[in-house]
């Protein structure tokens, strides 16, 4: 016998081998109809397998939270059990869940179009409609090799030969024979699934993400608990299109990005007076919270980062170069070793700790050209760096300090925060339990004397310590990373950083790395759909465009521009042989926040005729007094 605990704390015994199934319908008929999986010791369990060993237990219905990725995964195999009954001869390769929906990679000759997509998506609902029954199956490993080789699927059998032999091989089987090498866990039938599903786009893809592999073609869709969450989504995505940086980089004139610099920014001057905006508000806010700048090399040695470790880890990543002079050296992937070298210049005293080294320093990292994503994934970038160099003791406050500093930037950059994920021990990490056990617990009381609990994130820490990952929402409701505070006891260790403690003894820092933006070409891609274009009016690259209504009033447009330019405002004036109206329609769309309009009227009362964009109507002022109220609305959060 076997006993399992439920919710409301009762436990019951059964036998051992007793379903999920089984035990919903000794409970209540209704909940055995709706029964769709089990949660047991916490992790999904399907709802026909045998229960072994005593557990805590759940019985879940497919609308429960925790059941979106399996709905996800599952809507995966069915799209590759669609397109095999669709287009016969196909293999089919690996098909996760992903955020916000699912994909799978499949092998064949004739190139899928976007027209197949609906076809492939009636079938899919057919097999829903279809009911077939869901079945976990474990198989011998090398009779699954066999099988899968003997039936085409050749992906399939290299996926069980490469994993490790204590692994249990399973096969999830729909209906009476088409069938799926999958860990699970899966709904019992295909009705679960449901419909609330779309298929969204075609890509291309390697096996195993490697170039050298054969390439393969990848279906992409998206799947909700309800239709009315699928058009939720739909809805969000074409914001979001509209939204798209690359299409508002190309319409505002920020930025370009071309063939031969494959993830490499072009700012044009309005994208790069947006950056040096956001790079002096960031370096006040920096200066204030006590931060020092400094500058490190762009190419280093070889040897340094093999010192540091990076060469090992990061090589296949790092753009390398050798010289005439037999040198190896390579672009700088990150700053923190470099700041680890100016920290040891000198006899280091606990007095000076903490020292708190900042850096925009840009690096360079090799990502597949297939992943590289406009201003989103890039080879070159340039991060809000820094590196605190502090004492054991002094670790939650500095962590404290920063998570305070942290939300304040991203609420004066109008990103809503939504949560901090504490990231903890990953299975294969560096250091003791104990070690962990305190390193974590310390990242945890940071967040809650900054008044946040945080959100674990199971697994998901640093090789070599825990950390706290920022999640910001924007305007239309989806979720970015931006932010995070690392522990790192290894890296001070490997270069030999040290200071004299109180006692005289020689100790080694703790180094916390930080970043708030985290790149800049990422967040101002972020920033630019967050506000669609329309930045406020201190981040705006043109702040005002003076616009005379007729060619007599272009002298004193000029005047006019000439005044607000002297209280610290960026400004252009249209002087175009064009209709005001035309002119106005015009700078709407570049999302310019003012237009400032003179005619022959303005000109002789010393006026002009404020338009804000996004508003009816429009303000007439004396211009001195428009010059104070746009340098005061000009004013960055910072300094209001």
């Amino acid at each position: 016998m076997i006993d399992l605990t439920f919710p409301d704390g009762a436990v019951r015994s059964y036998e051992s081998g007793v379903t999920g199934r089984s035990i919903a319908e000794g409970l209540s008929k209704s909940l055995a109809k709706k029964a769709a999986m089990l949660r047991l010791n916490g992790d999904l369990y399907d709802l026909d397998r045998p229960i072994e060993s005593s557990a805590a237990i759940e019985i879940l219905t497919r609308e429960d939270p925790a059941l979106l990725e399996v709905i996800r995964h599952d809507t995966a195999h069915l799209l590759a059990q669609a397109v095999q009954e669709l287009f016969p001869g196909t293999q089919v390769t690996i098909g996760p869940a992903i955020e916000d929906g699912f994909y799978y990679d499949f092998a064949r000759d004739e190139p899928f179009s976007l027209d197949d997509l609906p076809k492939i998506e009636k079938k899919m609902k057919e097999l829903v409609d279809r009911d077939d029954k869901i079945v976990r199956e474990v198989w011998e490993r090398d009779a699954a090799i066999q099988h899968f080789e003997e039936i085409g699927e050749h992906y399939k059998a290299e996926i069980i030969r490469d994993l490790p032999g204590t692994e249990t091989i399973t096969v999830y089987r729909h209906g009476d024979s088409w069938k799926d090498l999958c860990r699970g866990p899966h709904f019992p039938s295909s009705k679960f699934i449901g419909k609330a599903f779309k298929l969204t786009k075609l890509a291309g893809a390697y096996w195993r993400g490697d170039h050298n592999n054969a390439q393969l073609q990848r279906i992409y869709g998206t799947a909700w608990t309800s239709e009315e969450d699928l058009q939720a989504y739909i809805t969000r995505l074409e914001e979001a299109e509209k939204r798209d940086h690359r299409k508002l980089g190309r319409q505002m004139n920020l930025f370009h990005m071309q063939e031969e610099g494959r993830g490499m920014v072009f700012w044009h001057p309005h994208g790069w007076t947006l950056w040096r905006t956001l790079e002096a508000y960031m370096r006040r806010r920096l200066d204030a919270a006590g931060y020092v700048e400094v500058k490190t090399p762009q190419v280093l040695d070889r040897t340094f980062w093999e010192k540091s470790g990076h060469w090992d880890k990061y090589r296949p990543n790092m753009f390398v170069c050798e010289t005439v002079e037999g040198e190896t050296l390579s672009l700088k992937p990150m700053n923190c070793p470099g700041h680890v070298q100016i920290f040891k210049v000198g006899l280091r005293s606990y007095k000076e700790l903490p020292i708190r080294m900042a850096e925009f320093g840009a690096c360079h990292r090799y990502e597949p050209s297939g992943s590289l994503h406009g201003l989103m994934r890039v080879r070159g970038f340039t991060q809000d760096d820094a590196h605190i160099f502090c004492r054991e003791d002094q670790i939650v406050e500095e962590t404290t300090k920063f998570i305070t500093l942290c939300r304040q930037v991203h609420a004066d950059l109008g990103m809503q925060a939504e949560h901090i994920a504490l990231a903890t021990r990953p299975e294969v990490r560096a250091g003791s339990d104990e070690f962990w056990d305190k390193a974590e617990a310390q990242m945890a009381e940071a967040a809650r004397a900054a008044g946040v609990e945080p959100v674990i994130a199971e697994g998901d820490g640093a090789f070599y310590a825990p950390k706290l990952d920022f999640i910001v929402r924007d305007a239309i409701g989806r979720t970015w990373t931006c932010g995070t505070i690392q522990l790192d006891y290894v890296l001070p260790e490997r270069l030999g950083a040290e200071y004299v403690a109180e006692d005289g003894s020689r100790q080694r820092p703790v180094m916390l790395h930080r970043a708030i933006l985290g790149s800049f070409e990422r967040f101002i891609g972020i920033i630019i759909e967050n506000y669609g274009g329309k930045f406020p009016l201190w981040l705006a690259p043109i702040q005002v465009v003076v616009a005379p209504i007729t060619s007599d009033a272009n002298d004193y447009a000029q005047q006019v521009a000439s005044k607000l330019r002297s209280v610290g405002l960026r400004v252009d004036t249209d002087l175009r042989n064009e209709k005001i109206n035309y002119k106005i329609r015009e700078h709407s769309l570049a999302k310019v926040p003012v237009i400032a309009v003179v005619g022959r009227k303005e000109a002789e009362t010393g006026e002009v005729a404020l338009r804000y964009l996004g508003q009816e109507g429009q303000t007439v002022l004396s211009v001195d007094s428009a010059a104070e109220q746009l340098r005061t609305e000009s004013l960055p959060p910072d300094l209001k």
